[in-house]
């Protein structure tokens, strides 16, 4: 069972993109979905989980975040062309 996430929010297609890591999916999820997440999520309304891949630790998660950031819109075109809200597909 992984023991840590990176993930990628957006507001909608092509939008407004936060890289996160999280030990605990779903309920950080739940977080940003309540508004109580980053204040940069809230911010611009980021709530839909546009990529998450699981990994080992957490040490590994936060190596993944950082080369995430330096690809990531290629990355979700290529997991997720349609920029679907993969929040119901974790739970």
């Amino acid at each position: 069972m992984p023991r840590a996430y990176t993930y990628i929010l957006t507001n909608k297609p092509h939008g407004v993109l936060y890289t996160g890591v999280t030990a605990t999916l779903p309920a950080r999820m739940m977080q940003h979905r309540a508004g109580t997440g980053s204040a940069f999520c809230r911010r611009y309304g980021l709530t839909r989980l546009v990529l998450a891949e699981p990994h080992d630790d957490m040490y590994a998660a936060i190596t993944r975040e950082k080369a995430l950031k330096a690809w990531q819109i290629r990355l979700i075109e290529e997991a997720n062309p349609n920029w679907d809200d993969l929040f119901e597909v974790i739970l």
